[in-house]
């Protein structure tokens, strides 16, 4: 199942993506929770309702609409650094020994294709293509033999990254979370319908280019693994997000350094979980206050 949130003409909700069409599932369950991720932690329950409301759901041709970030506000967003061997080489780094972890703030999530904004204080801008996992269940203590049984799905993620402000501090968080800075989607892919991510290609393209183009299978620390570590220290829960690591290719990684620019579009793609994509536009730097 592809769970996505999408606006239509003076509407907006959960849905169903099938084919080239959106199920609107609140048009026949006016019930359900306009967050997807409500639905997935609800369990086979969730899955119930969403196959009753299928059966009556009025649907929208795919192109006809605009989809959203398929979750509401994370509790967390968290990332892995150099989680994949070419990556941390071309960084000129060994492979980690040991998870080396940091988040996105919540405020970074963004629209599977609505605009990324170059920073008012940085042209420092980087793409990186990941595979996101979406927290389905509450879980401490998750043995990687568990570790799927916490799962909700998957999405497409880009982990836009402010080098200088990333390499300004050890923790790396001042440049990974700006605004804007966390799109993901198009949709939630469900974890029977995403099948094995242990052997997913990751690819990113800018301006047509294509810069990145890896394979889950090349992680360092796989997903079980990652959620094995985490929950040793806290736990996670319905809606927390784990992009969960980058292949080569990145713009930092050149000699000189590409780095996007305004007017510059990203496309990013896992397999079987769908195509994200993005113009980089210009940040004002404009107070706002309330």
């Amino acid at each position: 199942m592809r769970l996505c949130v999408f606006e239509a003409t003076n509407h907006a909700g959960p849905g169903v993506v099938i084919g080239e069409e959106v199920a609107d599932l609140r048009a026949a369950a006016p019930h359900l929770s306009s967050n997807p991720v409500d639905i997935l932690a609800a369990g086979a329950a969730g899955a119930e309702t969403v196959e009753r409301a299928l059966k009556s759901a009025p649907r929208y041709p795919l192109s006809k609409v605009k989809l959203r970030a398929p979750v509401g506000r994370p509790g967390k967003i968290l990332g892995i650094g150099l989680n994949y061997r070419d990556h941390a080489k071309e960084t000129g780094r060994e492979p980690p020994t040991t998870q080396m972890w940091f988040n996105k703030q919540a405020t970074c999530l963004h629209g599977p294709f609505d605009p990324v904004l170059m920073p008012a204080v940085s042209t420092a801008l980087d793409y990186e293509v990941e595979l996101v996992v979406v927290i389905g269940k509450h879980g401490r203590h998750v043995p990687r033999e568990r570790a799927h049984e916490i799962i909700g799905g998957y999405m497409t993620g880009c982990d836009y990254s402010v080098r200088d402000w990333q390499r300004a501090t050890q923790t790396m968080i001042m440049g990974k979370g700006f605004d804007t800075h966390g799109p993901v989607g198009p949709w939630i892919t469900t974890t029977d319908e995403a099948g094995d991510v242990g052997n997913l290609s990751l690819k990113c393209w800018v301006n047509g280019e294509l810069r990145q183009n890896g394979n889950t299978g090349d992680m360092i620390f796989d997903v079980a693994a990652q959620i094995e570590h985490l929950t040793k220290a806290f736990a996670l829960e319905p809606g927390d997000l784990l992009f969960t690591g980058t292949p080569a290719g990145v713009g930092a990684a050149f000699t000189p350094p590409k780095f996007v620019k305004v007017g510059d579009k990203v496309r990013v793609e896992v397999e079987r979980l769908g195509v994200i994509e993005a113009m980089i536009a210009q940040e004002t730097a404009q107070t706002r206050i309330g």
